[in-house]
């Protein structure tokens, strides 16, 4: 294995464009990023007034690859394949789809494993907040001319950039989508993130972050933050019905093997390592623990009532990392808004990239 699961320049490019900032990009904690490439995919036509375009926000370890197979330069098939395409909900015929990756990520967009000054930025590279995250996102609309979107969707991570999208450009969404979510992240988010830090950062081939010249990168302590957070991901109720304490083939845990739940946590951290960055790993999820779309705007409150999109606030009735009650909250503060959808799922968090047909019927929600 690789010191990084990164897409690296020189990797077959898949689906992806690409598009560089005019300039440098001020940032909110007051660094600066002299330059910025976004990678994207996007599905569908622009049409001729650009007023059918749909802005789809991934998730923590997403990427740009939502829809389409695994190919050359995208290892995975589409996260969202179910509901991207021609006649899906969100319909490619009718609606131009765009996905980037997100600005401190590792597929294709500018992140910490990207090159700077002839060598990768690593331990340099500047904190990002969500709201960075946005204004490099705004130089991707400008460039395919696309002044307000239709829409803007998101889950997780992506649900954090799409109602900053609504509070911090109103003018340029008319309808906003976000599912398993928060306007801020709590102290229990906060908690279950920090040992994820931990691991990696202690991991000895971590090398304060500047690895990527090493024989071997942190990749077990990628693997501990990926086993922590996959917990946090799925249900309990889920994991005793389809694990429960089985052991792991015939492997004994009372002579050193595996439980079965083991094994697929494992499964899970070797495949995130595989794929990802544990630096991107740190800087997005710095970027959740610091997302308040109130901070310097008078409170959360303040900041939801600048919403003029109309939205649609779904949540997941399992979800123990984003309780319902961080939706309601959200629903409760943008004006006009219904309380939220409620997605009714034995799978926890991840319910809003399984259930297809209940996130269908919100999608077609917002957009009929």
């Amino acid at each position: 294995m690789t010191v990084t699961g990164a897409w690296r320049v020189g990797d077959p490019p898949g689906r992806r464009e690409f598009v560089t900032g005019p300039g440098a990009l001020a940032l909110e904690a007051g660094g600066v990023l002299p330059s910025f490439t976004l990678a994207y995919e996007t599905w569908g036509t622009l049409n001729s007034d650009a007023s059918n375009a749909v802005l789809v926000e991934h998730a923590l370890t997403g990427d740009s690859h939502a829809a389409g197979p695994a190919e050359p330069g995208h290892p995975s098939a589409g996260w969202w394949d179910g509901l991207i395409g021609p006649g899906k909900a969100l319909d490619t015929s009718e609606f131009f789809v765009v996905v980037p990756n997100v600005l401190g990520g590792c597929q294709g967009s500018t992140g910490p494993s990207s090159d700077f000054d002839g060598k990768p930025w690593g331990s340099r590279f500047p904190v990002v907040t969500v709201r960075d995250q946005v204004a490099s996102e705004a130089v991707l609309a400008d460039h395919l001319g696309i002044e307000r979107w239709a829409a803007v969707v998101g889950g997780s991570m992506g649900g954090m950039r799409a109602l900053e999208w609504a509070v911090t450009l109103p003018p340029r969404v008319a309808s906003v989508l976000v599912l398993a979510s928060t306007a801020r992240a709590s102290a229990e988010q906060i908690a279950w993130a920090a040992p994820q830090l931990h691991a990696i950062r202690a991991d000895p081939f971590f090398h304060g972050g500047d690895y990527y010249a090493a024989p071997a990168g942190p990749h077990a302590g990628l693997g501990v933050a990926r086993r922590i957070a996959h917990v946090t991901y799925r249900s309990e109720p889920e994991l005793a019905e389809r694990f429960g304490r089985a052991y792991q083939g015939d492997e004994d845990p009372l002579r050193g093997g595996r439980f079965a739940v083991e094994s697929y946590l494992d499964h899970h951290a070797a495949k995130l390592a595989s794929r990802f960055d544990a630096n991107s790993y740190l800087v997005l999820t710095e970027s959740m623990n610091t997302h308040d779309v109130g901070r310097d705007r008078g409170g959360v409150a303040a900041a939801l009532g600048r919403v003029t999109a109309r939205a649609v606030i779904g949540g997941v009735d399992s979800d123990r990392l984003y309780p319902l009650y961080q939706s309601a909250e959200i629903a409760a503060g943008i004006p006009g808004t219904p309380e939220p959808s409620v997605v009714s799922s034995p799978y926890g968090h991840d319910s809003f990239l399984i259930e297809t047909g209940q996130i269908a019927a919100l999608v077609k929600a917002l957009l009929g």
